[in-house]
């Protein structure tokens, strides 16, 4: 590989780092109630509905435990655990895991995400916020494509906009 290629690569790994770094502007806030999760979580399944996916959709408060789940009829098993998983790691990490995903699929010093216990390193998971803070994290999963996870969970975001 030629001198050039590689330090591109690095300079666009540093900058991927960087703006996962920059990301983390949102702080924390109250939890989120029962009344905001069921409100994304009715966008989120409509959504879902909509492209004709059928997916698990998991709620956290902002330290990551579960406030509302649902499960579609005909999700497969290993979504439950997936979409938890997202949401927690949207949640406590401050930050969408299609970040995550990113700086993942750039190699280099993005790669370091894996060894992050909890940090789920696939398109998905939201934080929910309201007012500028952080009150939990949504997470999706059930659809061949993580794109569209990350259209469900957005509709959610979008919920308690």
């Amino acid at each position: 590989m030629k001198v050039r290629t590689l330090a591109a690569l690095a300079g666009g790994a540093l900058a991927l780092v960087a703006g996962l770094a920059q990301a983390q502007a949102l702080v924390y806030g109250s939890n989120i109630t029962l009344e905001q999760a069921k409100k994304a979580m009715a966008a989120a399944e409509a959504e879902a509905n909509k492209i004709g996916v059928p997916m698990a959709i998991a709620i956290v408060d902002t330290a990551g435990q579960l406030v509302l789940f649902q499960k579609i009829d005909n999700t497969q098993t290993a979504s439950v655990a997936i979409a938890q998983q997202k949401a927690v790691s949207a949640a406590t990490f401050r930050r969408s895991t299609k970040l995550f995903q990113d700086a993942v699929a750039a190699g280099g010093a993005g790669l370091r995400y894996l060894n992050f216990p909890g940090a789920s390193v696939a398109e998905g998971g939201i934080p929910l916020s309201v007012g500028g803070k952080i009150i939990g994290g949504i997470g999706t999963s059930g659809s061949p494509s993580a794109e569209l996870e990350g259209v469900v969970s957005q509709a959610g975001v979008n919920a308690l906009k």
